[in-house]
């Protein structure tokens, strides 16, 4: 955008720099104003006389303020063989500093009613809240304080504790997950011996093994200070204040040493290097290939992002047409991603078992290296890919912690906070010259790495391995200094910074206003204008879903086969125009059928509205359904299915659900159905189904974004055409009672973390002002949050999980309720104890009052997070219509929530916490473990597997 000011916006410029003269310690950088016509985030930018960079972003739309901070240090700083510590220190980070208690950190942020996180990345580390407005001042302390004052409060319990609770992320992410370590491979075998990106940021068990808490305090001393760090607070805020509290929580804590840049060579790969594993939870081999290319914002990046789409984006993509439409492979794709220092080019393709990688890779080759450039680019590809890269622009700016972190992202990695226009320009500014050039430098006879992952030993890679990763010798790249690392001490403060700030009145939030109507037809319409950004969503949904399978389950999977389907060929269009003519325009429309309803997804920008609706009318009226069609997608979910078979938490809540629910009811099987029963479905059947299912009499349809009413109902008007079959949702049979707990133990040979359900279904049906909302706020102390009691204990406490939490859900009938947690496996039967005395003693002795206290603020001040965005409010609006509620149903949530006792709560819990009656579930490695879960004492059956996917119901 054009920086050149007028003679009263350089008045403006200087009026705003003298209001900030009385804070001599910050320095106004930049301000940055919107302008019509321009993609423009305004914001304000300072430096604090520490280094600390502050940049707000005003944005009164919403009652809600966004904090991030932003420093500029991820894996790619750490020590050789002392990798995952970057992101081992994001943990820390959330245990308590100086002035904010253990675990406190968690429990302040969602008793404010705001949600918070962190994330790892090779080259950044950021935290961040949303929160309402009135909670911005508490935001700054918290993140201040573990800035300046974390050192005091760490202690060797916290760092073991911590140490395990990361290792157990990995072992659920990595180690136990299907294709889980193919990218530590690739890492080791893409860049040389020590180079930064050389290990992933989760970081190898062993090294985990092998820092200790003296490590991590001289990483936090060398890494966290403020001149290392970008603080972005957006949202409902007034930028002086800001600024002054900036200076009163910030400023006071020193400089850490100065951080330069890495400078680092590009890797070359001289030639081909076979590498492959081993990896039993998977049923396709997968054959991934590699090619470096070039850093983010690299003037090539643009380039080879949209090269990356050519290959593998879309129906008309060479990987899709060459190996998935041909029923060659039941997924290939490729995706260019960037980072600080290198990026990469992957191509990776799944085959359906019995395929030869040997063949794939020489097919492979046929494509990279000789198709595409056959084929060439042409304009029209050019300008599809565009128009999709302008709508996931502005589809970003949607709420405002969009909004904070791309200032937060480029002012860390450009130095430029204002870089999105010129961000946007260079990926609109792509030729089909550019492609090829790319393609020509980076790609073309270039050498990569090809990496085989195989589920046994007796499928062979695609070809003998050539390579094997360097883990020991000369490291010739840069590593950490430490020698500039001191003790640093923050200057006195003018007030007590123990104390948390108090919070201003909570902010009234606006509950999205709507509008109604129906047609003759009996589709009833709800919607409401957001104008913040200019799109437009639109959700078409019919009740049903997997439920209309209830009188024929031996076809159970059809309704997710019928709705895949939807999404080819129609009477007027192949699959591959109707993508096409909707990438042109920058939009989508999927459909896709669940347990209780199929839907159709309508996105758009505000200007391709009724080009959009006009393809989605042909999607819904006038699907081809061919034969071909149906026999590769058909075969596709046959083959997810048997994956499922592989996968530890796909088996467990499979299992789970057929015993809950029992023989005969359509919820004890998988939405896509099983082996069996997908068998058993023909081209006709699918037809059928959808002439019978597809009814106006089911449907309903949501409208959120920048429309008004009148112009929403022409454009949709469409939709008068669509029959009422007079079809309606079956009843569904009541669920088998558990007469007493038992166990069902699922062998999952050596692996190394076990899955554990636990729960009965209950018979509360959804509601919102009811027993079931009651029992929901019932619940969230004992794990329904971070600080759950469950959660605490089992992570926070012991380290033996990842994230352990419980829940109730229900629809129109009763749902479960449910313990859900992925365990280390030694720890597996010490956790089932640890769960079920957790549900014993909140059953038995019910809510503390200080609990009681936490769930009322938490949940009470969440309204102001629940209708930021469009999908936000449609969420809001569907369920409004789903089960009729009235409009101020939040406004008497708000009165139960202040008026629910200690009492009535404790009277859900005696009701529905029957913890003599549950059914368990544990998949995990019998060999180890199904002694010692039979030593608890419980009723233990074990299962096979093999058997929930069968029609037979026996086991």
């Amino acid at each position: 955008m054009s920086k050149t000011l007028s003679t009263n916006q350089i008045l403006a410029a200087l009026l705003f720099v003298f209001s900030f003269s009385a804070f001599a310690q910050t320095k106004l950088v930049e301000k940055v104003e919107k302008k019509d016509g321009e993609l423009v985030i305004p914001y304000s930018k300072f430096k604090l006389k520490n280094g600390l960079t502050l940049i707000v972003h005003e944005d009164h739309s919403d009652p809600l303020v966004h904090v991030d901070v932003t420093y500029h240090v991820g894996s790619a700083r750490e020590e050789l063989k002392k990798s995952g510590f970057a992101h081992f220190f994001e943990h820390m980070m959330f245990q308590g500093s100086e002035n904010v208690a253990d675990e406190e950190h968690f429990k302040i942020v969602t008793e404010s009613g705001g949600t918070l996180n962190g994330t790892t990345n090779r080259d950044r580390t950021n935290y961040f809240e949303t929160v309402p407005s009135n909670q911005l001042e508490t935001m700054l302390w918290l993140e201040a304080d573990r800035m300046g004052y974390l050192l005091p409060a760490v202690t060797q319990e916290k760092f073991e504790v911590q140490r395990e609770t990361v290792k157990n992320e990995k072992q659920q992410r990595y180690d136990n997950a299907p294709y889980g370590l193919f990218r530590e491979l690739q890492a080791e075998s893409i860049y040389p011996y020590g180079h930064p990106y050389s290990w992933l940021t989760i970081g190898k068990l062993e090294d985990l093994d092998r820092v200790d808490v003296e490590d991590l305090k001289k990483f936090f001393l060398r890494w966290y200070g403020p001149n290392n760090a970008v603080l972005t607070v957006g949202g409902d805020v007034d930028t002086k204040e800001v600024v002054k509290l900036a200076e009163k929580y910030f400023g006071t804590i020193p400089a850490g040493p100065a951080v330069e840049d890495l400078k680092i060579e590009p890797v070359k790969i001289e030639e081909d290097r076979y590498t492959h594993y081993e990896d039993k939870n998977i049923r396709f081999p997968a054959l991934i290939v590699t090619f470096p290319t070039v850093p983010a914002y690299h003037e090539d990046e643009a380039a080879l992002d949209y090269l990356s789409q050519l290959f593998g984006t879309g129906k008309k993509s060479f990987f899709y047409k060459e190996f998935v439409k041909t029923q060659k492979a039941i997924q290939a794709s490729a995706f260019h991603s960037s980072s600080e220092l290198a990026g990469e080019m992957t191509f990776f393709v799944l085959p359906y078992p019995g395929r030869s990688l040997s063949d794939f890779e020489a097919e492979m080759r046929t494509i990279i290296f000789k198709s595409f450039e056959e084929k060439g680019v042409s304009d029209d590809d050019i300008e599809k890919i565009k128009a999709s890269y302008e709508s996931n622009f502005i589809n970003g700016l949607t709420s405002v912690s969009g909004k904070v972190s791309r200032l937060a992202a480029y002012e860390t990695f450009t130095k430029d906070a204002d870089y999105i226009g010129k961000d946007l320009k260079r990926y609109l500014a792509v030729t089909k010259e550019d492609v090829m050039r790319v393609y020509n430098k980076y790609i073309k006879g270039k050498s990569a790495v090809y990496l085989s992952v195989v589920p046994d030993a007796n499928t062979a890679p695609a070809k003998a391995d050539n390579y094997e990763p360097v883990t020991e010798g000369e490291n010739t790249f840069p590593t950490t200094d430490y020698s500039k690392v001191a003790a640093r001490t923050p200057k006195k403060d003018s007030f007590d910074r123990s104390s948390k700030p108090a919070s201003g009145k909570a902010p009234l939030v606006p509950v999205p206003n709507f509008w109604t109507a129906e047609m003759d037809n009996g589709i009833e319409f709800i919607g409401t204008k957001s104008d913040e950004v200019p799109t437009v969503a639109v959700l078409i949904e019919i009740k049903g879903g997997a439920r209309m399978e209830s009188n024929m389950q031996d076809k159970a999977g059809i309704a997710q086969l019928t709705a895949s389907l939807m999404n080819e060929s129609t009477e007027n269009y192949t699959a591959e125009e109707i993508q096409e003519e909707l990438r042109k325009l920058g939009s989508s429309v999927s459909v896709s059928a669940g347990s209780n309803s199929s839907q159709m997804v309508i996105q758009t920008l505000s200007k391709n509205l009724d080009k959009t609706l006009e393809l989605a009318e042909e999607i819904l009226y006038r699907p081809k359904f061919t034969e071909e069609e149906f026999n590769r997608l058909k075969k596709q979910q046959f083959e997810s299915v048997m994956a499922s078979l592989k996968d530890p938490s796909s088996i467990a809540s499979n299992i789970y659900d057929r015993l809950l629910y029992g023989e005969g009811h359509i919820y004890s099987l998988p939405t896509s159905g099983n082996i069996a029963t997908l068998q058993n479905i023909t081209l006709e059947d699918v037809k059928a189904f959808y002439e019978k299912n597809y009814s106006a009499g089911l449907a309903s349809v949501t409208v959120v974004g920048d429309v008004e009413e009148g112009q929403v109902m022409e454009s949709l008007s469409f939709l008068k055409d669509w029959k009422n079959t007079g079809v309606s949702v079956p009843e569904l049979p009541a669920t088998p009672a558990i007469e007493k707990t038992t166990v069902y133990f699922v062998d999952k040979a050596d692996a190394p973390q076990s899955q554990i359900r636990v729960g009965y279904v209950s018979d509360l049906k959804y509601d919102v002002t009811g027993p079931y909302f009651k029992t929901t706020l019932m619940n969230y102390p004992l794990g329904g949050a971070f600080n759950s009691r469950i959660n605490l204990n089992l992570r926070e406490d012991k380290g033996w999980t990842y994230g352990a939490r419980s829940y109730f859900s229900a629809s129109d009938i009763p749902g479960p309720f449910t313990v859900s947690a992925g365990i280390k496996g030694n720890a597996t039967d010490s956790a089932l104890v640890e769960i079920m005395s957790e549900l014993k003693n909140y059953a038995d002795n019910g809510i503390t009052n200080d609990e009681l206290e936490f769930m009322k603020q938490s949940v009470a001040q969440r309204d102001a997070l629940k209708y930021e965005t469009p999908f936000q409010k449609a969420g809001y609006l569907s369920r409004i219509q789903e089960y009729d509620l009235p409009k101020d149903y939040v406004k008497q949530q708000a009165k139960i929530i202040n008026s629910v006792t200690a009492a009535e709560l404790n009277g859900l819990a005696k009701k529905y916490i029957p913890y003599d009656k549950l059914t368990i579930v544990i998949v995990g490695d019998k060999k180890t473990l199904l002694d010692k879960v039979k030593a608890l004492g419980y009723n233990v059956v074990e299962w096979n597997p093999e058997k929930t996917d069968d029609s037979s119901g026996t086991n």
